[in-house]
């Protein structure tokens, strides 16, 4: 029988353990409406966060499980201080092939350079409007031209294929699907149009506001004349389609259309909570065993345990919601518990 240590665990569907979200903070210097639209939050205690050291044992250890990419998320990574330092350590991980971070950019300008030369592979920046106005409504602030830098400084630091996330809100932003095409195609990225998702935080939610993939394909293909779905056999969360000038876009379809079948996520909130499923109630507390001494075989044990015991189809189970569905919790649920929060748990 093969030790903790070389199990590559599967779910109760037959889902491998590939991927680890690996959130960093909960705070965020944005407070983006289908993410943060409340005014006041509940934040996760100082001493409650993990540290570096806790940060790279974990990553480590999901690894060995099969884990081999990693994406720091938030909250905002970029305000976690000295992140290049935990950068260069997760790159250190011998079986941590692909280490991504996913930010809203605004700080991205002074630390790209940095990011870059720690080993960090892969950028995904958010970008929900190129308009002024538009991405100040839809923000919380007027921090366009700071993201804007902060592509550039990425790309100067020598960061390519960087994808853009943009979140598409009907009479928000989804007259803009083409210029966020062009731009994509301006600076060598691609655009991943997101399907507003119910999940923590979102207490504004309304089915009304989505723009479903199947819509989103047909806008575009009445446009160019065609849009070919692209297969590449990954288990990414974005189905590929591409154009007929060659540009690729993705689409990622949680709310109408979900992929749970192919989900592969584990996510480690940064006061070390483990959830298998962006939607999920509840998760495993991972601190309080890391700072009584555990070893790394009983954390491997546990980490594998549950992952195989892993049942989760969230995403499914919302749309089965139907005229029923509404956001994932209210605002006094998430005051009572912040680790539903999206920006808790990592995106």
């Amino acid at each position: 029988m093969s030790s903790p240590a070389t199990t590559h665990p599967a779910d109760r569907f037959g889902r491998p353990l590939r991927s680890l979200r690996l959130s960093v903070t909960d705070r965020c210097n944005l407070r983006c409406g289908y993410c943060m639209p409340e005014a006041e939050y509940v934040w996760l205690p100082k001493n409650d966060v993990l540290d570096f050291e806790e940060l790279v044992r974990l990553a480590a250890l999901f690894a060995r499980l099969g884990a081999t990419r990693v994406r720091l998320t938030g909250g905002e990574p970029l305000l976690r201080r000295d992140l290049a330092v935990l950068v260069a350590r997760l790159a250190g991980i011998p079986r941590v092939t692909d280490l991504s971070l996913t930010t809203n950019g605004v700080l991205l300008a002074e630390q790209a350079a940095g990011l870059r030369a720690a080993g960090l592979h892969r950028l995904t920046v958010s970008l929900d409007s190129l308009r002024p106005a538009t991405f100040a409504a839809l923000a919380g602030r007027d921090a366009l031209t700071e993201v804007l830098a902060g592509l550039a400084a990425a790309r100067a630091a020598g960061f390519t294929g960087i994808k853009l996330n943009t979140v598409v809100i009907r009479g928000r932003n989804d007259d803009e699907l083409e210029a966020l095409l062009d731009f994509a195609a301006s600076i060598g990225g691609e655009v991943r149009f997101i399907e507003y998702m119910d999940v923590g935080g979102a207490t504004q939610w309304s089915h009304r506001e989505v723009v479903s993939r199947a819509e989103l394909v047909a806008r575009l293909r009445a446009r160019f004349g065609s849009v070919d779905a692209e297969s590449d056999g990954s288990w990414a969360p974005a189905d590929r389609y591409r154009l007929p000038d060659g540009r690729v876009f993705g689409v990622i379809s949680s709310t109408t259309q979900p992929f749970c079948a192919t989900c592969d996520r584990a996510r480690i909130t940064a006061d070390g909570v483990f959830f298998t499923c962006l939607y999920a109630r509840d998760g495993l507390q991972l601190r309080d065993a890391l700072r009584a001494g555990a070893s790394d075989d009983e954390l491997l044990a546990t980490l594998a345990r549950v992952w195989s015991q892993r049942a989760d189809r969230g995403a499914e189970e919302r749309l089965a919601l139907r005229a029923e569905r509404q956001a994932l919790a209210d605002r006094d649920e998430l005051r009572a518990n912040p680790h539903l929060e999206m920006h808790t748990r990592g995106g």
